[in-house]
């Protein structure tokens, strides 16, 4: 997952070198976006995360991304090719992100919820990956981006060599293309899936722009802009490492206290964290960097959670076509706030650019607490499977 924003993490260095305008630079973010929806519409038309040959294919597609990567780290040298290779990017991870999640719900009944969470961890740390890579001054942008898709690589040969679907795997089910209407026909996975997109019309965008976020708002506070390593640190620690706590803290309180519910929970506090960041915008970074911890950990704490939810709730069968369906759509949204953020901070500044992220979470919480209700009810989620053929 480090490629995912190993780009994004040298937008300066590229903005410099290549002459490109802001707007312009999110393209190499929002390429991977788009690319990852068309691979997951792709593949889940197919049912393809469903098939006996995931773990060959989360295999190959890992061997894309890395190769894609380090094409843009040793042969690129404007941005036309490199938004075309952050969309191959895109599309590969498709075949990775959906697949894992399908792959790791083979192995568990119970405590999924958690399981799904360090698979979620994983996510995070490596999305964070170069943020970290980046703070290291004497590394060039073509280092950070050699050094993601080397981390891709790796990860390729771990999966060739080590992973293999669980006991709770099933047979490949039949082609079944209208499955996916399913999704939304039933209450429940209908629930789950507002729920997610209220989630991601946060999460990417935060993860997107939070660097930007930290050196504005450094900059107001002391007049001074911050160094490469500051910024870097404090991205990686508020998305990597505070990400990783609340995606193993949700996950485990999840399977206790009802998915759902810890899902909503959240939610509620990722928004609040959203209209925090407005109100210390520009304050003393001791007081700036509560919030954003807060944040780091609950805007990513619920993402394992929806995912488990879903599982429960559609025909196991297409455990994976379902997964790969909602995230393409709500990888879609992202493209939304994306580019909306720094549209909003180019306008108005920054403090309204973050308050403008805390509409999701907030209509999530809610379709979360009906979902919640609906599973605690005996016999008031019927799986999409009823339908399914």
């Amino acid at each position: 997952m480090a490629c995912w924003f190993s780009a994004s993490a040298v937008v300066p260095a590229l903005r410099a070198e290549w002459g490109v305008s802001a707007l312009q630079a999110t393209l190499l973010t929002v390429a991977v976006q788009v690319g990852f929806v068309v691979g997951a519409v792709g593949s889940a038309a197919a049912t393809s995360a469903d098939s006996a040959m995931t773990r060959c294919a989360g295999n190959r597609s890992a061997r894309f991304a890395a190769g894609a990567t380090g094409l843009i780290a040793v042969g690129v040298d404007s941005l036309g090719p490199a938004v075309v290779l952050r969309f191959v990017t895109g599309m590969a991870l498709a075949g990775v992100y959906p697949v894992g999640m399908k792959l790791m719900t083979s192995w568990f009944e119970r405590g999924r919820g958690f399981a799904l969470g360090v698979l979620i961890a994983a996510l995070t740390l490596g999305s964070a990956l170069p943020q970290l890579v980046s703070s290291l001054a004497s590394l060039p942008w073509r280092g950070v981006l050699a050094t993601s898709a080397g981390a891709a690589a790796v990860g390729a040969v771990l999966a060739w060599a080590f992973v293999r679907p669980g006991p709770f795997a099933r047979p490949a089910p039949p082609l079944a293309p209208g499955f996916v209407l399913t999704l939304f026909r039933e209450r429940g996975p209908r629930l789950a899936n507002l729920g997610y997109f209220g989630h991601m019309w946060e999460l990417y965008a935060m993860w997107t722009w939070v660097p930007a976020y930290v050196a504005a708002s450094l900059t107001a506070s002391s007049g001074t802009a911050p160094g490469r390593t500051v910024v870097g640190l404090t991205a990686f620690t508020v998305i990597g490492l505070a990400g990783t706590v609340g995606c193993l803290g949700a996950g485990r309180l999840g399977d206790r206290l009802g998915r759902a519910r810890v899902a909503g929970w959240a939610m509620r506090v990722s928004a609040s964290c959203c209209v925090l960041a407005a109100l210390v915008f520009g304050l003393s970074p001791w007081v700036v960097a509560p919030v954003l911890l807060v944040w780091g950990v609950s805007v990513i704490a619920d993402s394992g959670l929806f995912s488990s939810c879903v599982a429960d709730v559609v025909d196991p069968r297409y455990v994976g076509t379902a997964l790969t369906t909602q995230t393409a759509l709500g990888f879609l949204l992202t493209v939304v706030t994306i580019n909306a953020v720094p549209w909003v901070a180019g306008h108005v500044g920054w403090r309204w650019a973050v308050l403008l992220l805390a509409v999701g979470p907030a209509a999530g919480a809610v379709a979360m607490a009906r979902l919640d209700v609906l599973l605690r009810r005996p016999g008031g989620v019927t799986a999409a499977s009823a339908s399914a053929g």
